[in-house]
């Protein structure tokens, strides 16, 4: 995070400096450092990691006992209730007043192994009849001591211990691998803002130079050295480079305008793109990165989370399609009085004890269809797991495949251009001599253009693929270490 910062200061500074222009050298690295900590892309990857996070806490926030105040601090009534007149021997209504207060202090405690829930609780009531009759009554409960629990019903609290864990660490390797999406797409406006802007100094270079040869065609045109149609030809050289470079100023400011866009920095910044020089040599094996990417990658996390959850869906539809038994027991005291300072003197013992059965008599297999259906999705479940994760082992086997052939590929890209380079300034030296016509000139001219565009690309694809490698293994394997969060960049702020 504090070389984030510091890069992040320093593009601020240098920008500061250049408030006219706006320019800036970036490098790769230090375009993906920017990208990972100020693109959109980044701040959408942090605030998903957040609701994860938040997620996780209130699930361990709900293995932890929870303490609970019911009250209904004042209630008052005033209404005309039906009573039996013994004396008449008929039902009367009579006008009634009253003031009613309660309140409970509970606090409670599941246990995720059986799933039921252990609970310690005390209350108090008042209440108080106005009118003829005037009278009050307090009731308390000074401690209460109970259990419920469901004795062959589904238990959410097991499969929960699994799968909410496992959300988790997906969540923090899915803000690893979001991160490294980032560094593929920078690399993407990167090279492609580095290949227009090698386009426009190509274009811009070739401008000048197809300018000298068409005034040094005109000087051997004087002494018939060349003729007419070669002259012509020079100047249409000329014409069309002046055209390729206006073409070539557009496709840069697009180009640049993404780029800028994409780090989110100022639409004005002027970047001057800073090619990394050959990689060292790095030869990775297809077994290792297999073994990492299922080890970090989210996505065979998920796979396992996916199982999970069909399988608690086959666990819940069974269980449901048969009968349940549940039972709750309280023991504790109780005491009525009139005064609030005889209330919990000398209470009297209070046992509940509560057995309930649910039996599906009739249902005309809604049950059982519901159980079939789970247990069928479960197995469509697992043949698609099976399917996405040979295609992801496929795509991490092509993927170190690609990397390792590219290096090899980088060396012919850089032999090339070297060798195209030389070739063109050979040939052009001998045409300003006159011992090379204007096709060996312009064919020369092609292969060094076309060299220099395919070491870009080939460079491109390097890093491309190096990142997507690390991306699906979520393991730096220049550095030979697992790719960790960071715990700071994921702080979380109230």
């Amino acid at each position: 995070m504090e070389k984030r910062l510091l890069l992040f200061l320093s593009l601020i500074s240098l920008i500061g400096n250049n408030a006219h222009s706006q320019s800036v050298q970036l490098s790769l690295s230090e375009s993906i450092e920017l990208a990972i900590d100020s693109s959109l892309q980044a701040f959408r990857a942090k605030n998903v990691y957040q609701a994860n996070y938040w997620a996780y806490r209130s699930y361990k926030a709900g293995r932890l006992p929870s303490l609970t105040l019911l009250t209904t601090p004042l209630q008052y009534r005033r209404d005309f209730t039906r009573r039996y007149d013994s004396n008449e021997n008929i039902d009367v209504y009579r006008q009634q007043q009253s003031l009613y207060s309660y309140g409970n202090l509970s606090v409670s405690q599941n246990f995720d192994l059986t799933g039921g829930t252990f609970f310690i609780d005390s209350e108090l009531g008042y209440m108080r009849n106005l009118g003829a009759d005037n009278y009050s009554q307090f009731s308390s409960v000074p401690i209460r001591i109970g259990y419920s629990q469901s004795l062959f019903g589904f238990n959410s609290f097991k499969w929960e211990n699994q799968i909410e864990p496992l959300k988790y660490r997906k969540a923090k390797t899915q803000y690893l691998y979001s991160q490294e999406e980032i560094a593929e797409t920078t690399i993407q406006y990167f090279f492609s803002l580095a290949m227009t802007q090698m386009e426009y100094d190509m274009a811009l270079a070739n401008v000048a130079s197809s300018d000298t040869l068409y005034r040094i065609g005109q000087e051997r045109q004087k002494i018939a050295s060349i003729s007419q149609g070669d002259l012509l030809t020079l100047k249409l050289d000329a014409v069309n480079a002046k055209n390729t470079l206006k073409n070539a100023e557009i496709s840069l400011k697009r180009a640049m305008f993404s780029f800028v866009s994409f780090l989110h920095l100022d639409k004005e910044t002027q970047v001057k793109t800073e090619l990394p020089g050959r990689p060292k040599d790095l030869e990775i094996s297809p077994d290792i990165a297999l073994e990492y990417a299922h080890k970090n990658n989210p996505d065979f996390m998920a796979n396992k989370q996916e199982r999970l959850e069909a399988e608690r869906e086959v666990d819940r539809t069974k269980k449901s399609a048969t009968f349940d038994a549940s039972i709750s027991a309280s023991v504790g005291f109780n005491q009525v009085a009139n005064s609030f300072a005889d209330v919990y003197k000398r209470p009297l013992q209070q046992d509940v004890v509560s057995v309930g059965l649910t039996i599906p008599l009739v249902d005309w297999g809604v049950r059982k269809g519901r159980a079939n259906m789970a247990v069928n999705n479960l197995n469509v479940t697992k043949i698609s797991i099976q399917q996405k994760e040979a295609s992801l082992e496929q795509d991490v086997i092509m993927t170190v495949n690609d990397f390792n052939i590219q290096q090899d590929l980088i060396n012919s890209a850089e032999e090339a251009m070297g060798l195209a380079t030389m070739a063109y300034n050979v040939t052009k030296e001998r045409f300003i001599i006159g011992k090379a016509d204007l096709n060996s000139l312009t064919l020369s001219l092609n292969r060094q253009n076309s060299a220099q565009r395919n070491y870009i690309s080939a460079l491109r694809d390097y890093w491309l693929n190096y990142y997507k490698l690390r991306k699906l293994t979520l393991f730096d394997f220049q550095q030979e270490e697992e790719i960790k969060v960071n715990s700071e960049e994921l702080r979380m702020k109230n």
